[in-house]
C-alpha cells in the first residue's frame, strides 16, 4: 500500500520472474492469436484462453495490479477497434443496405431479450433478473465481430457492412442497457424513466447533430481551404494541411472529442468511436480535396490529361493511413491482445463447475445461440427478407431522385465554389472520387458511367434475392452470437447492484456468464470455419469461367 505522504513513486527494479511472466504472456498472446488467425480466423479466441490462464480465473501469475492496468489499455484497445471499423466504413454500401441493418439488429436485440424469460422456469428468476441477464445478451461483441471480420478480410463487402452496421445498433441498446441497470438497485425495480430516454436521446442527437456539423461546417470549411491549396500549392496552407502530423492531431481531436462529448452527455462511447471513425472516411471519400504538391503529379493535369486539381484525399493522410502509420503496430501487437484477455480476467472458471450450475448454463447458451443465429435469416434464400428490404429501400431511392440525376453532388459543390472554372469538366471526368475507404497498397478504381452504376445496382439488389449458397446467412448469424465485452459488463452490473441476487457469485449470474462465455467462444469458432470453408471453396472454382462466387453478391466490397 503506497504511503500518502510519498512526493513520488520509489523506483524497484521488476523481478526476474515477472520480467519472465510478462514476456511469455505478451509472446504468446501474439504467436497465438498469428497462428489461429492462419488457420481459423478467430485468434482472439486463443488471447481469451490465455488471459484466463495467466490471470485471476487460473494461475493468477500477472497479479491483480497489473490485470487493472491491462483492462484499461485494452479498453483504449477497444476503442481503436472500433474507431478502425467506422475508418472502414462504406457510405454507399451503409445507405443501401441500412434497412436490412436494422431488421438483423431488431431480431438480435428482441429475441435474446424474450429468450431469456426462459430463466423463470431454469433458476427461478424474477422478471427483473430475466431482464437484466436478457439486457447483458442482446449485445453483440464489437470488438469480436470487427476482429473476426477484418482477420477474415470480409470487413469492406456487404455482407460485412450489414453485419457491422446491425453490430453497432445492438451495441448502442446494449450501451444504453448499462445505463438503466446502473441505475436499478436490487432493492427497487422501480426506476426513473430519464433512465432510458436520456441515453436513447442523446445517442438520436449525436447520430443526427454530427451529420448535420459535417455537411454544413465542415465540408464548407473544406471547399474553401481546398480553393486556398489550389490557388496557392507552395503556401503555407497547403503545407500544413499535407503534414502527416497535422492529420493525426485532427483525428485525435475529433476522436477523443467525440468520446468525451458522449460520455458526458450519457451515453456509449464506443459508439463515438464509431461515429469518429465513420464521419473521417466520410470526409475522405466523399469531399473532394487537392492532390498533393509534389506527390509525382502536375497540378494542371492527371494521369488522364485532363486540366483539374481536384481529387479524393490526399495520398498518405487518408483515416485508414493515418491509422496504419500512427497507431496500427502497437494496437495491434498490445492493446487489441490486451483486450481479448481482459475479457478472459472477467470468467469466474473456478466457480462455474458445479453440476447444476453447467446444465443450466449449457441449456440457456443454446437458447441464447438461436436467438442471435436467427439474424442470419435475414441474408437466406426467405422470401420477404433481405429480397423484399432491399426492393423498398431502392424504390424509395427512386422516388427521391429522377431518372438520369448526376450524382456526384460534390462534383457540383466544388465547381460553384470556383476551384474548377469549368463545371461541365468537373462532371466529365476531371474530379476523382473514392468509392470506398482507401487501403493502403490497393489501387482505387475510376467511376463508372451512371448508366453502367445504376445497371450494377439493379443487377446486385435482383441477384441478392437468390444466394446460391447459406453460407451469408450462417456467417452473419454465428457473428451476431459472441456477446464479449458488453455482455460481461452488463452481467457484472447487475451482480453488483444485487439485481442476480444476494448471494456474490450465485446460480443466476453464473448461468449468465456460463451463455456470455460459450457464446463468446463458439461464435467467432464457427465463423472461421465458416470462413475458411468459403475460401477453399472459392480458390477451387477460380478456375471454372461462368461460375458464382460462393457469398454471391454478399461478397462483393
Amino acid at each position: 500500500m503506497a504511503n500518502a505522504d510519498e512526493a513520488a513513486l520509489p523506483y524497484h527494479e521488476p523481478h526476474i520472474v515477472t520480467i519472465l511472466i510478462l514476456v511469455s504472456f505478451m509472446l504468446l498472446l501474439n504467436l497465438a492469436n498469428h497462428i489461429i488467425d492462419k488457420i481459423l480466423y478467430c485468434g482472439l479466441l486463443a488471447q481469451l484462453f490465455l488471459g484466463i490462464g495467466w490471470g485471476t480465473p487460473g494461475a493468477n501469475w500477472l497479479g491483480r495490479e497489473f490485470e487493472h492496468v491491462a483492462v484499461n489499455l485494452g479498453y483504449l484497445g477497444l476503442l481503436l477497434i472500433v474507431y478502425e471499423g467506422g475508418l472502414m466504413t462504406s457510405f454507399k454500401a451503409l445507405k443501401d443496405n441500412i434497412l436490412l441493418s436494422a431488421g438483423v439488429a431488431i431480431t438480435g436485440i428482441a429475441l435474446p431479450i424474450g429468450a431469456s424469460y426462459i430463466l423463470l422456469t431454469l433458476v427461478g428468476a424474477t422478471l427483473l433478473q430475466a431482464f437484466a441477464a436478457g439486457a447483458a445478451l442482446c449485445s453483440t461483441s464489437l470488438g469480436t465481430t470487427f476482429t473476426v471480420m477484418k482477420a477474415s478480410g470480409l470487413i469492406t463487402t456487404r455482407m460485412g457492412i450489414v453485419l457491422t452496421s446491425a453490430a453497432m445498433m445492438d451495441d448502442v441498446v446494449g450501451l444504453i442497457m448499462v445505463q438503466v441497470i446502473s441505475n436499478i438497485g436490487g432493492a427497487s425495480s422501480s426506476f426513473s424513466a430519464v433512465t432510458i430516454v436520456r441515453p436513447v436521446c442523446v445517442s438520436i442527437g449525436f447520430v443526427g447533430v454530427v451529420p448535420l456539423l459535417a455537411r454544413f461546417i465542415i465540408r464548407p470549411l473544406t471547399i474553401w481551404l481546398n480553393c486556398k491549396r489550389t490557388a496557392s500549392p507552395t503556401g503555407y496552407i497547403s503545407y500544413i494541411l499535407t503534414r502527416g502530423a497535422t492529420t493525426l492531431i485532427l483525428h485525435l481531436s475529433i476522436l477523443i472529442g467525440l468520446i468525451t462529448a458522449t460520455t458526458y452527455a450519457g451515453t456509449s462511447n464506443l459508439f463515438a468511436a464509431y461515429l469518429a471513425g465513420a464521419s473521417i472516411s466520410w470526409w475522405d471519400t466523399t469531399v473532394p480535396h487537392p492532390r498533393a504538391h509534389g506527390s509525382g503529379t502536375n497540378l494542371s493535369t492527371n494521369e488522364t490529361g485532363r486540366p483539374p486539381s481536384v481529387l479524393s484525399a490526399t495520398s498518405g493522410t487518408t483515416g485508414v493511413e493515418t491509422f496504419e502509420r500512427f497507431f496500427f503496430q502497437p494496437f495491434q501487437r498490445i492493446l487489441k491482445p490486451l483486450f481479448f484477455a481482459s475479457i478472459g480476467f472477467s470468467v469466474p472458471i473456478t466457480r462455474m463447475f458445479d453440476g447444476d450450475v453447467i446444465w443450466r448454463g449449457v441449456i440457456f447458451t443454446i437458447f441464447m445461440f438461436v436467438s442471435k443465429f436467427a439474424c442470419g435469416l435475414w441474408l437466406m434464400r426467405l422470401p420477404g427478407l433481405a429480397s423484399g428490404v432491399l426492393r423498398l429501400g431502392r424504390r424509395s431511392d427512386t422516388e427521391k431522385k429522377p431518372t438520369g440525376e448526376n450524382k456526384m453532388g460534390t462534383v457540383a459543390a466544388v465547381a460553384g465554389s470556383g476551384c474548377v472554372s469549368d463545371p461541365q469538366q468537373a462532371t466529365s471526368g476531371g474530379i476523382v472520387m473514392q468509392t470506398s475507404s482507401p487501403v493502403p497498397g490497393k489501387k482505387q478504381s475510376a467511376p463508372r458511367q451512371s448508366n453502367e452504376g445504376r445497371a450494377r445496382t439493379r443487377s446486385a439488389v435482383t441477384s441478392t434475392s437468390k444466394p446460391i449458397s447459406l453460407y451469408s446467412g450462417c456467417i452473419v448469424g454465428c457473428a451476431m452470437v459472441a456477446r464479449g465485452e458488453i455482455g460481461f459488463l452488463i452481467s457484472a452490473l447487475a451482480e453488483s447492484n444485487g439485481i442476480f441476487g444476494d448471494e456474490p457469485n450465485g446460480p443466476i449470474f453464473l448461468v449468465v456468464t456460463w451463455a456470455i462465455m460459450l457464446c463468446t467462444i463458439i461464435g467467432p469458432l464457427i465463423v472461421g470455419i465458416l470462413v475458411s470453408r468459403v475460401k477453399k471453396m472459392e480458390v477451387g472454382a477460380a478456375g471454372r469461367s461462368g461460375r458464382k462466387s460462393v457469398l454471391g453478391d454478399w461478397g462483393v466490397s
